[in-house]
């Protein structure tokens, strides 16, 4: 081989062992949340009208009639000593997520639930409601025609219900009224939280960060903090420092971990779990109990009811299982999944053959269940 042919060799696995290290490499903006850059919470009450008789019953629902006399006389209607009996309004609590850095006049999604009786909010439209803050504060108005996420109908011997009619959304339903009082713009440094606290994550994306600008700039404090150094970086603003930083590629570090749900059956195994040679033995039991009542009729010419006798069969039966068999140690997940497999039985019996192989101090993982 020529040395020529030698170099190229070279640079082709230079590029190969690149492009295999990228594939699997994650953003710095998918693993961390920036300090700052967080969403607000909102919260208010307000009422939908328009309803098609599917509203709130005043009687079971008083709040509702308070509700609206409020916003009648806020627009100048006077409802002293009136009684209210409508069927086309409903009491409902407005929710929605104010954005890092919204601005007045931008809009937002609201979501809106029924607090009442209400049995749907189809075709409804919210009323200018007020959304407050934690601190008590409005920092956004919602209004308009909420879109249901169900349906119903119902007769005179009973309904149907499909979805949830009494949930809808607007979207943009909400415009921004009050900015958070933040200035990003005088931060000296920005932490980095880690979404999975690891410290061998925060210690690969302090070293792609600082391998980034040829410098430190960012430094571990913990499993689930980095800190980045804004003057150290030599950008004009902490925008430009995070717009450098967070493209940056890392490959996370995860626990091994197997998570189950006992309510679906369903098993989910990472990539780093592993089993040590194990023997495993698993059958089931079987109770099966019958009702066979037996009638005995009265003599013929005599006034006596029928008598019922119980008699109840009840069996326990075994099945015979699996037998012992052997789950060879696995290096890699296909060689455990292959081992577990091979017993031949149910993702719910699975799940109970790893609570025990678990217990034996065979399987290396964190077992999660749900």
């Amino acid at each position: 081989m020529t040395r020529i042919s030698m170099l190229l060799s070279a640079i082709l696995l230079v590029v190969l062992t690149a492009t295999a290290a990228s594939a699997n490499a994650i953003r710095v903006k998918d693993l961390v949340e920036f300090d700052g850059v967080r969403g607000n919470d909102l919260v208010g009450y307000g009422l939908v009208v328009g309803l098609n008789g599917t509203g709130d019953g005043i009687r079971n629902a008083p709040f509702t009639e308070d509700i609206m006399s409020n916003i009648l006389e806020r627009l100048g209607v006077n409802i002293t000593g009136e009684q209210f009996r409508p069927k086309n309004v409903a009491a409902v609590f407005v929710t929605a997520v104010l954005p890092p850095f919204g601005r007045t006049g931008s809009t937002i999604d609201v979501t809106v639930s029924a607090i009442g009786d209400a049995k749907s909010l189809l075709g409804g439209t919210l009323v200018m409601t007020p959304l407050n803050a934690a601190d008590g504060e409005i920092y956004a108005v919602a209004q308009g025609t909420v879109i249901a996420g169900g349906a119903s109908a119902e007769g005179d011997a009973g309904g149907v219900v499909q979805g949830v009619p009494t949930s809808g959304a607007i979207p943009s339903g909400a415009r921004i009224e009050r900015e958070i009082e933040f200035d990003f713009t005088q931060l000296k440094s920005i932490r980095l939280a880690l979404r999975d606290p690891d410290f061998t994550t925060a210690e690969r994306i302090e070293s792609a960060i600082n391998r980034g600008y040829g410098r430190t700039v960012a430094r571990m404090l913990d499993a689930g903090t980095v800190v980045l150094d804004i003057a150290a970086t030599g950008a004009i603003s902490p925008a430009h420092a995070l717009g450098q930083v967070e493209n940056i590629g890392v490959e996370p570090e995860r626990k091994a971990r197997v998570v189950v749900d006992q309510r679906s059956g369903t098993i989910v195994m990472g990539d780093d779990v592993r089993i040590s040679r194990v023997a495993v033995s698993q059958g089931n039991l079987t109770l099966r109990i019958e009702e066979e009542p037996v009638v005995v009729s009265p003599n013929p010419f005599t006034d006596a009811a029928p008598i019922i006798l119980p008699r109840t069969n009840a069996d326990i039966i075994e099945e015979p299982g699996t037998g012992l068999a052997e789950v060879s140690g696995g290096t890699s997940l296909a060689e455990v999944i292959a081992g577990l497999n091979a017993l031949g039985v149910s993702p719910r019996d699975m799940i109970d053959i790893l609570k025990s192989i678990k217990a034996a101090g065979a399987l290396h993982a964190e077992f999660v269940v749900r």
